[in-house]
């Protein structure tokens, strides 16, 4: 009804001369008595459905769309949009409808529901329309209206939720996604990208999108919900979209915004947390460890590492993991927590990975930095304090030492303590009785110092780690030296203060009978060694080191040493580079 078509389908505003004959007709005093008797003078406005929520009403001026019903008084129906299965479009006001459906139709909310009582001189008057409508018939309509609108109208906005943290949001030439709900104005659902199991994926602003869209998605941030309302003519217009988007329909759509990003974008960092003192940077080719969240842009959490209970290792800068993890991990220091922004061209692009990631992702990392290091790296050496009196002998190879430590990895996790067993640890150095790194960090030092040492793992317990240890860690030791016994030359068991006896022989023969048990050598060495005169490996249970002592000079192992078998290690270390000559 009342749209610029044939009569034989709706109805037309009358001519001019029909116009004054309604006038005249009027004046006649025809049309539907009033309740007081009389004829009705306007329009008869029942609203039996009035909306919880009305944002706007109609204006003249305005475009509606609307479903009806007409019939007489009599309940007998004259025309119906339904039955043509075709909404009425047409702007109100403007003398496109009869005066009673223009002045009906004013103040109207999208989904009401009105009955109108349309005298004749505000129809049809006394004309009517032949064979359709008899003169002075009062009409009644049964009218929804779904849609309105006016071309003045701009995309309205509203901000339904608004994330705590917003990043950056969505400008001109980004790339986005984002879920959906699309319907008309009259909440009729035309689409939905739930039901397709994915985001919208599209470029702002290139014409990917309706006008309306496009700027209804500006502004927004990552977890962002809106609500969008695009009138027709940023919409589909006049010609709609097939069978689900009417013409001339102004379309809702509520929006939640998954990430964005540009393709000129470049990894973004943010420093959460850095700890004092970061003498250090990461630089490629180190080897880090690190602990990790990974998340999309919307917050949901795709992976972790803590999940594993294990950190995720990995050189830097090499190529092993994402172009935009390696460049986001350079310049952290060692337990330093940042996060790192990456967009999808830097990680895993268009067709993501997994059914965890999906394309065109944005990813976001929390990462925690435990320790890092180069292959090349030495034993790092820092002297906490020093004794007061002067040091003139410090720690070196062959020395056994006794010392206290704490050994913890760089994040604080303790690993061990001598503390714990409550007697110093021993040691002989050079020995490979300790790892390489805590050996070479002894060295040097004198008693009563204390030092702290950072051992790259290559000089600790290397990739595989060991029992309390991880793979590839970095350890932190604090170390006090508690004393130190001068070692032996390698090889040796026992060593001469001075010169040993001239006819060492008599001196071990203590029974003068030509032969020497091993009651007779232990009581002779032991001699020795309380005397001063020599001193026996430190470290060593004496008793297994004179044992050992006797047995190599047994050499027929018979029990006793004679005479010819008594030889010492300087004599046969000299024999032997004649033989080799």
């Amino acid at each position: 009804m009342f749209r610029t078509v044939p009569p034989s389908r709706t109805f037309l505003r009358l001519p001019l001369l029909q116009l004054l004959l309604l006038v005249q007709a009027v004046g006649r005093g025809l049309g539907r008595a009033s309740p007081a008797g009389g004829p009705l003078e306007d329009v008869v406005i029942e609203r039996y459905h009035i909306p919880r929520t009305c944002p706007r009403e109609v204006q003249m001026g305005d475009f509606v769309r609307y479903h009806y019903n007409g019939t007489f008084e009599d309940g007998k129906k004259f025309d119906s949009s339904y039955d043509r299965s075709t909404l009425v479009a047409i702007v109100v006001g403007v003398g496109r409808l009869i005066t009673g459906m223009d002045r009906g139709l004013m103040g109207m909310c999208v989904n009401e529901r009105r009955r109108l009582i349309v005298p004749p001189h505000l129809g049809y008057g006394s004309i009517g329309v032949a064979g359709l409508i008899p003169p002075d018939a009062t009409l009644y309509f049964d009218v929804v209206l779904l849609d309105v609108w006016n071309k003045a109208d701009t995309v309205q906005v509203s901000t339904l939720l608004h994330p705590a943290h917003c990043p950056r949001t969505v400008q001109d030439s980004d790339f986005v996604r984002y879920h959906y709900n699309g319907t008309l104005l009259d909440g009729t659902a035309f689409d939905t990208s739930y039901s397709r199991g994915g985001t919208y994926d599209t470029y702002i602003g290139s014409g990917w999108l309706i006008k309306g869209m496009d700027q209804g998605l500006l502004g927004m941030c990552p977890g962002e919900r809106r609500k969008i309302i695009i009138p027709p003519f940023l919409a589909y217009g006049e010609k709609g979209y097939g069978t689900v988007i009417p013409p001339q329909a102004s379309l809702v759509f509520h929006v939640l915004l998954i990430d964005v990003h540009n393709p000129k974008d470049t990894v973004q960092l943010e420093t959460l947390e850095l700890p004092p003192g970061c003498v250090r940077r990461a630089v490629a080719g180190d080897f880090m460890r690190y602990h990790y969240n990974g998340s999309l842009m919307d917050g949901t959490l795709f992976d972790s590492s803590y999940s594993r209970n294990h950190t995720y290792n990995t050189y830097v800068g090499r190529g092993y993991i994402i172009p935009g993890m390696d460049q986001g991990l350079q310049g952290a220091c060692i337990g330093e927590r940042r996060r790192i922004t990456i967009p999808p061209h830097l990680a895993y692009g268009e067709n993501g990975t997994g059914d965890k990631i999906p394309g065109s992702a944005v990813l976001i990392f929390d990462v925690h930095v435990i320790d890092f290091h180069n292959p090349e790296d030495p034993v790092e050496i820092k002297i906490l304090s020093r004794p007061p009196e002067t040091c003139n002998e410090t720690a070196k190879s062959g020395d056994y030492v006794r010392y206290h430590y704490n050994c913890s990895l760089l994040d604080g996790t303790k690993l061990f303590s001598s503390h714990d067993y409550g007697d110093p640890q021993e040691a002989t150095l050079g020995a490979n009785k300790v790892i390489e790194g805590l050996d070479t960090g002894l060295q040097g030092m004198c008693v009563g110092e204390r030092r702290q040492l950072v051992v790259p793992p290559h000089l600790a317990h290397g990739e595989s780690g060991a029992r309390g240890v991880p793979g590839s860690a970095v350890l932190l030791f604090e170390v006090e030296l508690v004393s130190r016994e001068e070692g032996l030359p390698t090889g040796y068991l026992f060593v001469w203060h001075e010169d040993p006896p001239v006819n060492l022989f008599e001196g071990l023969d203590l029974n003068k009978d030509g032969e020497v048990p091993p009651e007779e050598f232990s009581a002779f060495i032991k001699a020795q060694v309380s005397e001063g005169k020599g001193r026996l490996m430190p470290g060593q249970d004496p008793e297994k080191t004179i044992a050992d002592m006797f047995q190599n000079q047994d050499r027929n192992q018979d029990g006793k040493i004679t005479v010819e078998e008594l030889k010492l290690k300087s004599d046969e270390d000299q024999e032997r580079v004649h033989e080799e000559l």
